[in-house]
């Protein structure tokens, strides 16, 4: 995504920012046009969110954020136990709450065998909340709360 031609390309190493006076990097935040925020851990990613104080900038923020897999599942309440590699000092599967929803990422990606929607269903049950499962294919776009799939793959809305 960062190959893309962007006019400049910022990285934030979130593990540092707690290290790194606000004063510098807020700023440089508040005047992105986009946040493009990758994969990984979805906890690990959530927890040094808060601990960074980004979570906290998110919701103020004049921005698209595009998320991908746990960029993209760390907007959610939760992102369910079937995805917890790293455990957060709280236990929880909890995330930013940003949106009323929970994501499966990589729906029937042939590197991950387990992302079927049969297991996907079994996630549903236990998030609480509606959930997406959506393949590479498939974005979720939300704006002022409104919810629109863009697809062209494989996508599917579970509720608990």
């Amino acid at each position: 995504m960062v190959d893309l031609d962007w006019k400049s390309v910022g990285i934030l190493e979130l593990t540092a920012l707690p290290s790194i006076d606000e004063n510098r990097w807020v700023p440089l935040v508040q005047e992105s046009d986009v946040l493009l925020v990758s994969g990984g851990d979805a906890l690990y990613l959530y927890h040094w969110m808060r601990e960074s104080g980004l979570a906290k900038l998110l919701p103020s923020l004049d921005a698209v954020y595009v998320g991908m897999s746990a960029g993209s599942m760390v907007m959610a309440p939760k992102i369910g136990e079937e995805f917890v590699g790293w455990r957060p000092p709280t236990g929880e599967d909890k995330a930013l709450g940003l949106v009323d929803f929970a994501i499966f990422p990589h729906l029937d990606h042939e590197l991950l065998p387990d992302n079927t929607l049969v297991n996907a269903k079994k996630w549903a049950a236990g998030v609480s909340v509606p959930g997406y499962a959506i393949d590479d294919q498939t974005a979720i776009k939300v704006i002022d709360g409104e919810v629109k799939v863009i697809s062209e793959g494989k996508w599917k809305l579970l509720t608990p």
